[in-house]
């Protein structure tokens, strides 16, 4: 089974509709950066995603380490500065899509988004 994870900063307590667009451009992000073969068996397994939380900018770089070890596609997100953040913060890390079992390895221990 495949799936992406999306994580996302909690710190800083971004609205809800910022969160979603942030988390949007992570899947979209990351799933170029994805092998076609493993996009293909993704979508035909219904394109599982899970959001994730982590504190800090800290926490997103050590997953984004942990995946280049593993060889996985990531990509972190670092927000344009338009509305509610400065230019250049760095909001979210997605992940995958990848086999389910090898990003729980990274991410299986992150409380859900909420």
């Amino acid at each position: 089974m495949y799936k992406q994870v999306i994580v996302v900063r909690s710190d800083l307590n971004m609205s809800i509709g910022k969160t979603a667009v942030q988390c949007a451009h992570a899947a979209v992000a990351a799933a170029e950066k994805t092998a076609k073969a493993k996009i293909s068996a993704w979508k035909k397994q219904g394109q599982k995603k899970v959001a994730l939380r982590v504190e800090s900018k800290d926490d997103i770089e050590k997953l984004a380490e942990k995946c280049r070890k593993l060889k996985m596609a990531f990509v972190i997100i670092s927000d344009a500065g338009l509305t509610e953040l400065e230019p250049g913060t760095t909001t979210a890390l997605a992940i995958g899509p990848d086999d389910e079992k090898k990003i729980d390895k990274i991410t299986g221990n992150l409380p859900l988004l909420k």
